[in-house]
This record gives C-alpha cells, structure tokens and sequence, in this order.
C-alpha cells in the first residue's frame, strides 16, 4: 500500500507571557484573545484548504493544546458539511512540553551582553547558577529525549502502520524550542539525501535543513512524505525518558519563547540534501527504509495571519475568556442585526 503523508509542525497562539516577555517554558502560560483569534484563523485556513486531519497531537499545555482544539473545531464544522472522514480527537502529550527553563521561568527575556560572548541568558546563568535553589534550563538533550520519545512511541509507528489510512495528515502542535528540537529528530529517521525543498518554497535567506528557522506564533513547518510501496510492519523499540529538570515526564506516552531568527548559511537553499547529523544524544529510533521521499512545502507558514490586526485597547494582549463571545461573532452578529 503507498502512503501519502503531510506532516505539520504547528507552534501554539501567542500567550499572555509572550506579550509580558517572560520566559514560559513549562509554566500553563494562556492564550491572549490575539493568540486565539490567530488559532482561529489558522484551523479555518486549513479547513479551506480541504485538509482533513486524521491524527492531531499536541503538548499537554494549554497554550498548545487550546490551539490544537481550535484546528479541530473547525475540521469538525467541516465533518458536519459532508466531510467524510472522522475528527480525530487531540491527543495530549506532556513530552511534547516545551524547554523549562528552571530558574528563570515566568522572568523577564534577558538582553545579550554589549560584549556579544554569551547570550543573556547564558550571562544571567553565570551570576545565578551558585544561589540557592537554582535550576538549570533543561539541557538540548533532555529535549531531544523527550522528542524520541513522540518520535519513536508515536510518529513512526504511525508512518510504518499496515492498518493507518494510505493518505495521512498529520498535525503536531508545540512550542518553538521544542519544535526545533522535534524536528531536528525527524530528520534523523529520514533516508539520507531524500529531502528537499519545494521550487517555490518561500525563505528568508538561505537555510540549513538542521536549521529551517523559526516559528512565530501559530507558524508552522509542512512536510510532505511519500513512500511508493507497500508499508510492512516494523518493530519501534521503546524509549525511555528521564528528564534532568523539575517536571515529571518519565511516564510514558499516555494515549518563549518568542520567534526564533532565521538560520544562515552559505548554502544555496535550492541544493540542500539531507546529509546525515550528529546525534547529540544516543537513541533507540530508526531511519524509515529508503523509498521513503520528503519534500518541505512550507516553512513558518503565515498566510492565515494576513489582515488580521490585534484588538486596541489592550483587549488582544488580554487573557482569552472562553466565557466571552470571540470578536469575531460579535461582528457577524453586528451585521445581522
């Protein structure tokens, strides 16, 4: 049986600590009325473009997982117009949680030193990291545990099913460091040299595939995966997560952050291949066989996000209350009446 996969890396709508500039990580930081109208958008926009979700996934935080429901409410306004497949339900994952960032969770974003040498917060971690109670941020491969673990317990199990439709279309919603990590991951299980990016594929400078760049808020990262010949059943080894931070994650799967720079290199983005990286940790996934193909349709998709201006006021960069109608109905309902 071939498959057709499209896969979407999907980051959450903006959150009150986004628009404080404070550092969320694994704090339940909740959308902004802006953040939702931007989720809103962007599962309408899906929606017209004819995509039919069949497994959607998302961190347990509410930021992720109220931007994943979004998507899913306007699939199933779909379902209800003659929609033929069923709305698959969010399936909630704690290792799919962004980075903690430990000691400086719920502070203000800290500026880079004049001298440019470390970062600010690598700077701040230098004159904190002897206090009491310090926390370190979670390490780059705590993350990349926690992302093997999504990979290896649920994407290639997925991609690899004799039983899974032959058309796939994936939606994982996350968080900016932990969408990079992921995806990074991702292109670890992908045969060498078999990933390109679309001629049309629109950039903001040359790119790496490591490094594809960021996400902003509700941006995402399509993919679309091929393989042409029938799927056999692989065995996935289990992968066991430990993480080097407060939050307890080592259960198993159970069923800000801001936007981050573009990448550059001297690449010619038009002539990347997918050659082999160094895995900063050691892990129990596999490469998928290699007639698999991957071709990278969009990277921090935003077209949902043209005209849509945030509410004055202060009202946009408000929490969202789902108690309250969403601006939206209230103008439709303006001019009904």
């Amino acid at each position: 049986m071939a498959r057709q996969v499209q896969l979407f890396l999907i980051r959450h709508g903006e959150t009150v600590d986004n628009v404080a500039q404070l550092y969320a990580g694994s704090r339940d930081s909740a959308l902004t009325n802006h953040g939702y109208q931007q989720a809103t958008r962007l599962g309408s926009h899906f929606a017209s473009l004819g995509l039919s979700f069949t497994h959607l996934f998302s961190s347990h935080l509410q930021r992720a997982a109220k931007t994943a429901g979004l998507i899913r409410e306007a699939q199933d306004k779909g379902a209800a117009h003659g929609s033929e497949r069923e709305v698959p339900d969010v399936v909630e994952l704690p290792c799919l949680m962004e980075q903690d960032f430990g000691f400086y969770e719920g502070k203000k974003f800290f500026e880079r030193p004049a001298d440019g040498k470390l970062s600010g917060k690598d700077n701040h971690r230098q004159l904190h990291k002897d206090s009491k109670g310090f926390v370190d941020v979670e390490s780059k491969e705590s993350l990349a545990r926690r992302a093997d673990v999504f990979v290896g317990g649920h994407l290639l199990p997925l991609l690899n099913s004799p039983t899974a439709p032959s058309d796939l279309v994936v939606g994982i919603v996350s968080h900016g460091i932990m969408l990079s990590s992921l995806w990074k991951r991702i292109l670890l299980c992908l045969p060498e040299k078999s990933v390109k990016l679309a001629p049309d594929l629109a950039v903001s400078g040359p790119v790496t595939l490591e490094h594809l760049g960021g996400w902003s808020n509700t941006g995402f990262l399509e993919l679309r995966m091929s393989r042409s010949v029938p799927i056999i059943p692989v065995p996935v080894p289990s992968a066991k997560f430990r993480p080097e931070v407060a939050p307890s994650l080592d259960e198993p799967p159970r069923s800000e952050e801001s936007s981050y720079g573009e990448a550059v290199s001297n690449e010619d983005p038009q002539a990347v291949t997918g050659e082999p990286l160094q895995s900063p940790t050691t892990s129990a996934l596999r490469k998928l066989d290699s007639d698999w193909s991957t071709v990278i349709f969009t990277v921090n998709g935003k077209d949902h996000l043209k005209s849509l201006k945030r509410t004055g006021s202060g009202v946009g960069s408000s929490r969202h209350d789902a108690s309250q109608k969403n601006i939206d109905s209230f103008f439709k309902r303006r001019k009904v009446e």
